[in-house]
Parts: structure tokens; sequence; C-alpha cells
């Protein structure tokens, strides 16, 4: 039984009082959650603090980006260690953002994925295609091919606890999210390419979430779904009201 999994992506938003302020909100929302596995992934200037008020909770703390080396001349890069000392448990790996704007490639986060979990964290790997990839019929052309790079460098017992969201690029941050039927169908997708890499086991085993333009409204069309385990969230999960609310129709 794959258990929901809930992770607010921050960005590039909000100040050490407002992430706090944030955050304690959200845990009185969520106080009576228990069968969903939450995550907040505030900005690295706040993970201290956010990490210090979570304490305790059901609440685990992420962090949005790491690098691959252990530490060395890397001038404004994290390394996972770091993540660690700061309480940190899961990470997002190759988010279409870094991607398009800090030009990661597959291989880049094929290490990334290697590293964190030689660190002991545990990622959540980002896949998902532009319009007119879709458009032209190759989204699951183009997902099967991050993926064949993205778990090369990892062993079946890591890829069993591996979180992969599904992100349309085109859906994030427009509010314009994919047709639930059409995440469903690329959730499959991803479990048939965990499967032929790493057995029909591993495959039950992944946790598939849908990201691009979750929200409040939207949340349960989704999460209802047969394969989709959660929801990787951007802008609604800064406001803790909607974030808590989805969280809720995961758990349902």
């Amino acid at each position: 039984m794959r258990v929901p999994i809930i992770a607010g992506n921050w960005k590039m938003n909000k100040t050490i009082p407002e992430a706090v302020t944030l955050v304690q909100e959200l845990l009185t929302l969520v106080a009576d959650v228990q069968s969903t596995e939450i995550v907040v992934c505030p900005p690295f200037t706040a993970l201290y603090s956010v990490g210090q008020a979570i304490a305790g909770s059901r609440v685990a703390l992420g962090a949005q980006n790491l690098f691959w080396e252990a530490k060395g001349a890397y001038t404004g890069e994290i390394a996972p260690g770091m993540l660690v000392d700061l309480g940190v448990r899961h990470v997002i790996i190759g988010h279409s953002e870094r991607r398009a704007y800090q030009q990661e490639t597959d291989a880049d986060i094929a290490k990334k994925l290697e590293a964190a979990f030689k660190a002991g964290l545990s990622p959540i790997l980002c896949v998902g295609e532009h319009l007119a990839e879709r458009e032209a019929g190759r989204a699951e052309e183009v997902v099967k091919g991050q993926l064949e790079v993205d778990l090369e460098l990892l062993a079946t017992d890591q890829v069993q606890q591996l979180v992969i969201a599904y992100e349309p690029i085109w859906a994030i941050g427009t509010g314009r999210s994919a047709q639930p039927a059409d995440a469903a169908a690329m959730a499959q997708v991803i479990r048939d390419v965990v499967g032929a890499k790493f057995g029909a086991d591993t495959a039950d085993c992944v946790r598939v979430q849908y990201g691009g333009s979750v929200n409040a409204a939207n949340s349960g069309d989704f999460l209802t779904l047969e394969g989709i385990d959660g929801a990787l969230v951007g802008g609604a999960s800064l406001k803790a009201k909607d974030f808590a609310a989805i969280v809720k129709s995961a758990s349902k």
C-alpha cells in the first residue's frame, strides 16, 4: 500500500519570518492528518528555521535542490550532507525550472539522485514534457527518455524508495493543468519504465505524484486516480489553507 505524499515547493518565495508563520499555520490545519506524508520545501535560507518550527510534527522538511559532490570548490552549491545536517529528509531533483534556467541535464540529475540516496535523503524526481512535445504526440517518448538516463545510476532498492513527480512543463505556474486521464496515463508510463528496468515489484513500490497548477479545487480530481500517489504543489503551497486542503483531499 503506497502512502500518499503531498509536497509543497515554495520555490524562491518567503523570507524567514514569512516561512515560519506559514508553517506554523499549516501545522494547526493538518494536525489531525494521519494517512498522508506531508513535506514542505522552503528556500535554502529558511530551511533551518522551518525545520525548528516543524520539529516533532508529522510535517517533514524538504529542499529544492542539491549538488552531487560532498564538498569542494563549487561556489553557490549545496552538498547533500549540508542538507542532512539541517534535518532535511526529502529533496526535489530535476525540476523543470532548473532544467530550463540552470540547464540541468539528465546526466546531472542522475548524479544528483545517486548523491541524495548516498546521503540518506529521499529524492522527489521531476519529469515532464513541453507543450510542443505533447502536441506533437511525443509526451510519452520525452518522459521515457528522461527516466532512462535519470535512473541509470540507481540500484533497485533505491528506486523502490523514489518519488517521481510527473509535471507537464506547460502546466507549471500557468493555471492550466493536465487532464486527469492524461496524468493517470503518464503515471502508468512511468511505472512501465521502472518495471522494465527494475522489475514489477519495484514499479509497484514507486510513488508517482502529479504536479502542475495543482490547487485546492482540482486536487481531488488527480488524487483519486489509480496510480497517482500524491502531488507536488507550487503556488498553492504558499497559502496554508490551500495546501492543507490538498493534503486532506489526499487523505480521503
